[in-house]
């Protein structure tokens, strides 16, 4: 039997991380903020204590893949638009160079929203052991 007992399969789940994740929680529990600053994630999510890394040194490469498609997409989306619109005058110079400042500026812009939707496919992959956030009850009970 495929899908979760209310009969939603992978979408319920999925589309509950994705939300999370594109506002910047923690796709896991909705919490955060994950963010310290643009281009640096929390080490942990500050609610249920999800390491963001999930304990491997190259776990973002997934994230580098997702940054790298949805900017590439949104570029040829852009340009297919404009010339599109502007057919059969099209200022082919300007789009040219708008084209390589978007590249250089669209991966910056989705960098963090690229780590928090990977993590939302990887926890769908890998769901959340209870090992994972056993640190944070060990922690509240030494306070």
């Amino acid at each position: 039997m495929t899908g979760d007992a209310k009969g939603r399969g992978i979408w319920g789940p999925l589309a509950r991380r994705l939300g999370r994740a594109i506002r910047l929680r923690c796709p896991n529990c909705g919490g955060g903020p994950l963010l310290e600053s643009w281009f640096r994630l929390r080490p942990r999510c500050p609610r249920c204590g999800l390491r963001t890394e999930r304990g491997e040194h190259d776990f973002f490469l997934g994230a580098m893949m997702f940054n790298l498609v949805i900017s590439e997409g949104v570029l040829a989306l852009v340009m297919v638009g404009v010339v599109i619109a502007l057919w059969p005058d099209v200022p082919w110079r300007t789009l040219h160079y708008t084209g390589m400042a978007l590249m250089v500026l669209a991966p910056v812009f989705f960098y963090p929203f690229s780590k928090t939707i990977w993590m939302a496919f990887d926890l769908l992959m890998r769901p959340v052991t209870p090992g994972e956030l056993e640190w944070r009850e060990t922690d509240d009970d030494q306070r």
